[in-house]
């Protein structure tokens, strides 16, 4: 990876909204290199998706975030990734990540209410065959996501008036 193409992805992973002819002026190049940095990136898988941050506290649209620590058996000559794989391909799953520790996966999912995600976890994710044991870690509250602050401190704006 050469140096563009290191400093592209920072921007991005940031903004992905910025557009190819911002990133030329900022790193002081022309925009057709951009564009070919950034076609080569997705083209080696390095760049696998462009995603929005929404923070659904501020909806009025019921969302329920959690983390699941999951303890499997690994399959022999498989190892953690058939499991992996089945476990991700269920629509309510976000994201499914091998973790070092007591567990051996953490599954992050979403659904409408404790009661979706509980039944997922009792009727979907517990009743796989190398699935040994769960613990369910509901988020109640986001501060930080993915590098952005969800939550702002109170500014007092009033005006400061001195005699």
């Amino acid at each position: 990876m050469n140096m563009l193409e290191e400093k592209v992805l920072g921007i991005i992973e940031k903004n992905s909204r910025v557009s190819t002819r911002e990133m030329a002026v900022v790193l002081g190049t022309q925009e057709i290199e951009i564009v070919n940095a950034l076609q080569g990136l997705e083209d080696a898988g390095i760049i696998c998706g462009y995603h929005t941050m929404i923070d659904w506290d501020k909806t009025d649209i019921d969302k329920v975030t959690a983390l699941i620590e999951v303890r499997v058996t690994p399959q022999r000559g498989k190892g953690f990734d058939e499991i992996a794989e089945r476990i991700y391909k269920y629509p309510e799953v976000n994201s499914v990540y091998l973790i070092s520790g007591g567990y051996d996966l953490l599954v992050t999912l979403e659904g409408k209410t404790l009661r979706d995600v509980s039944g997922f976890v009792s009727s979907k994710l517990s009743t796989l065959d190398t699935v040994i044991s769960t613990a369910t870690h509901f988020i109640l509250k986001k501060y930080k996501d993915h590098g952005t602050i969800m939550t702002r401190k109170y500014e007092d704006q009033r005006e400061i008036i001195t005699p």
